[in-house]
């Protein structure tokens, strides 16, 4: 007996781009300690995390510190250590009564002393630091604080002279506060882990978890109207004005107006997109158009955005305005006349700032929020989404540091405007950050959006260094079960210039909860997003052009906080790159809609043997099932909505059981040529030599000459189709219109039952009856003349 050959390592691979169950310990559980807890017990509502204990201290401040007798001050800092870990508060100079409130945070994982020292030392500028005293706890006695009990109040401990041997008391107190707790403590985000003792100074920052709120943005509509006693700089010519408005780095420009007169008109609507609060000023200039190289300023005027009106809905109740103009750009002088400021250039607009709609800066795909940016519109929440970001598994090295290679990744998660950023763990291919957090649902067929980076920001690193990618997932919260929890390992998938890459794996613990079923069911009738968008729609053109704007507006907003969320970091997250060309993602969405229309081939292939009889047992039923439906049509539509019900419930049984992950098969990443790969991934404008492009250009030639191909054969269909009534071709025309008639007097006389058994038992034939000749209609409608004719 032979057996077949079996590719293990594809079959390996294959399965290493797949979603894995977990099944972490989650839960908020607290070890016994003899007492009356009895076993582990589970606590508070932080259980979508696996628990990580951490010995907590915190240095609050120090009086009556001995003076330096030499320098007559001293220069106080505070060194806490634990066996080999050891952090440090800032150093305050001349302070013998300092303050530091500083956290540190020792996981208990990596404890290996029983016991805590906290010395108090004296900075010097030459030398070896002085020790001024030290305090040391016993592990053993630490407290443990269990939520949501209030934070453990610091005490006052005499300080102790390191250098005696009996260890009496000295002069000097030190206030702390020791405790043992979990990463649900408020102490935990703002403290000094051991996880990251080697970073220092500004990398410090940006190693802690912090969550972002995306900046409130509006659009905001300018309709420029006309403008009046606009005066040319060369007298006696007929001026080509037009307005060019500027908001920040946005700038758009009306038409130009050929007016006889000194008055242009435009009445034309220019979009922006701005952002609470309020910094730039809507700039705005009429030009005269000179000539290809010269337009003259006429005049100019800023305003501030807080100046205009916020509209809610779509009737026009915002008035109109008159603007004095600054002429050429130059504020009007206080010893000016009357007269002259009674008869100055002015423009006529009606400016809002639009309210009712959602302000997208993320593709539609993968929307995550869908209210309109007036807070009085938002509808209530239907939902809670909680996600535990547990840690990764396997990451690959994305730099080198001291000749080895290493990766210090952080998570972020991004759904509606709330932005969370997990700590940076350093120097680990499998970093633990058990971190949950809350998000309301407004509207479930929305996304979010979880991505791992590589921090590239820790000491030493220069400026313009960038946070390299690792992967990202998406998880669209209508393909969840509600009140369930999802424990899964995600690959995290990330295409280069070389191929598809699994750079290693994401664990997430996510639970959908439903506030309101009814409000819930009740959103799937809803438009997707605000009614303004329906009502009062933009072009395709504007929609890129203000999600461009909003992208860069958030981007510069994150990137003012601290710790910055840099911006390739949101643009990644945003998808800024899902609309540039790709030869891969062309090929992918022509087998997505090939994949669709399988099925109806199936159903035509499926018809076509019962034409020809192949099983004549399954012909014989369709003629009985034709009999009956022709007898009774009115069953017609009860039985496909009652196939559709069974059809539906035979497949629940089967119905998915993991939310949907990164497919690469299906993104067609796998089978991409390097060279398609290579041109994905090209600058835009392009970058490459110039015999690279002209070959890619040919190859987008070939490509679009298919499709041109492929629109022309439906446009010569649908003419034809057009040509039997138009009289194009007369005698084909005479004949139809002939066979309408006598199809009418036919169709008139006999029963509609018959006609459609007749036609159906036709249809259904047997293959002895039939010719493998083409029907006398298709030659008929093959005969007809389309307009392709008339194309050069």
């Amino acid at each position: 007996m032979t057996h077949p050959i079996v590719n293990h390592d594809d079959e390996r691979h294959h399965e290493d781009f797949q979603l894995k169950d977990t099944n972490p310990l989650l839960g908020e559980r607290w070890p016994s300690t003899g007492g009356a807890r009895g076993n582990d017990k589970l606590t508070g509502t932080y259980d979508l995390v696996e628990q990580m204990y951490y010995l907590y201290v915190r240095v609050v401040k120090a009086k009556d510190l001995p003076l330096n007798p030499l320098t007559g001050s001293c220069d106080p800092y505070v060194e806490v250590k634990l066996g080999n870990y050891k952090g440090t508060t800032r150093h305050l100079e001349k302070r013998a009564n300092p303050e530091w409130n500083q956290v540190f945070a020792f996981s208990k994982d990596r404890v290996q002393s029983s016991s805590l020292e906290v010395y108090v030392k004296d900075k010097e500028m030459v030398g070896r630091d002085d020790y001024m005293g030290k305090v040391i706890f016993d592990l053993n006695e630490v407290p443990t604080r269990v939520p949501p009990d209030s934070p453990l109040a610091p005490q006052w401990y005499r300080l102790e002279d390191p250098r005696r041997v009996d260890g009496l008391k000295v002069r000097g107190e030190v206030m702390v506060a020791v405790w043992i707790g979990t990463q649900a403590d408020e102490a935990f985000p703002e403290a000094w882990h051991s996880d990251a003792a080697t970073v220092h100074g500004e990398g410090v920052a940006s190693v802690r978890s912090k969550v972002y709120v995306s900046p409130k943005l509006w659009y905001l509509r300018v309709n420029v109207i006309e403008a009046q006693d606009v005066q040319p700089a060369t007298r006696g010519r007929t001026p080509e004005v037009f307005v060019k408005a500027q908001v920040g780095n946005q700038v758009l420009k009306t038409r130009t107006s050929v007016s006889s007169t000194l008055n242009p008109k435009w009445n034309e609507d220019l979009l922006f997109v701005v952002a609470e609060p309020f910094e730039e000023q809507l700039v705005l200039h009429v030009e005269d158009h000179v000539s290809s190289r010269k337009d003259d300023l006429l005049g100019r005027v800023a305003l501030p955005l807080t100046l205009f009106e916020k509209r809610l809905d779509h009737r026009p109740f915002v008035q109109s305005r008159w603007f004095d103009l600054e002429k050429f750009g130059i504020p009007a002088l206080e010893g000016e006349t009357r007269r002259d400021l009674r008869f100055a250039s002015r423009v006529h607009l009606r400016v809002c700032l639009e309210g009712a709609y959602h302000v997208m800066d993320e593709s539609t795909m993968y929307i995550s929020d869908t209210r309109p940016t007036a807070r009085q519109l938002w509808r209530p929440a239907v939902g809670v989404l909680e996600v535990g970001i547990l840690g990764a598994k396997a990451l690959l090295p994305m730099k080198n540091r001291e000749g080895r290679g290493t990766t210090d990744a952080y998570c972020i998660a991004k759904y509606g405007q709330k932005w969370v950023r997990t700590r940076t763990l350093v120097g680990t291919f499998s970093p633990s950050w058990n971190e949950q957090y809350t998000w309301e649902v407004y509207d479930p067929s929305t996304v979010i959006t979880i991505g791992v980076f590589d921090n590239c920001h820790l000491g030493g690193c220069p400026n313009s260094t960038r946070d390299s990618r690792v992967g990202k997932v998406r998880i669209r919260l209508s393909t969840l079960e509600t009140d369930r929890i999802y424990t899964h390992s995600y690959p995290l998938i990330v295409l280069t210039p070389s191929g598809v890459k699994k750079m290693g794996e994401l664990q997430l613990a996510v639970r959908f909860t439903c506030l309101s079923i009814a409000s819930m069911l009740h959103m799937y009738g809803q438009p997707l997003l605000p009614r303004m968008h329906y009502l009062q729609p933009f072009t395709v053109s504007q929609l890129d052009s203000l999600r461009y704007q909003a992208m860069s507006i958030v981007a510069a907003r994150l990137g003012r906080t601290e710790p910055p969320l840099r911006k390739e970091v949101v643009e990644y997250m945003l998808d800024v790159e899902s609309h540039m060309w790709s030869m891969r993602r062309s090929k992918a969405n022509f087998f997505r809609i090939m994949s669709l229309l399988s099925g109806l081939v199936a159903i035509f292939s499926w018809l076509g043997d019962v034409c020809k009889w192949k099983n004549p047992a399954t012909t014989v039923l369709v003629h009985i099932l034709l009999l009956i439906l022709v007898w009774y049509p009115e069953l017609i539509l009860p039985t496909v909505f009652l196939y559709m019900f069974f059809i539906g419930l035979w497949n629940y049984k089967s119905r998915p059981r993991h939310p949907p992950h990164m497919d690469t098969k299906l993104s067609w990443a796998e089978a991409a040529s390097p060279d398609e790969l290579d041109e994905e991934f090209d600058t835009f404008p392009t970058s490459k030599q110039q015999d690279l492009v002209y070959m890619r250009y040919d190859r987008l030639r070939s490509v679009a000459g298919r499709i041109q191909t492929v629109v022309g054969d439906m446009a010569t269909q649908g003419e034809r189709l057009g040509s039997l009534l138009s009289w194009r071709d007369p005698r084909a025309t005479c004949l139809f219109v002939v066979l309408c008639l006598i199809a009418a007097l036919v169709l008139y006389v006999t029963p509609f039952r018959v006609v459609a058994l007749v036609a159906g038992l036709y249809l259904l034939r047997h293959p002895r009856f039939r010719s493998k000749l083409p029907p006398v209609p298709v030659n008929f409608f093959r005969r007809l003349p389309s307009k392709i004719d008339s194309m050069l």
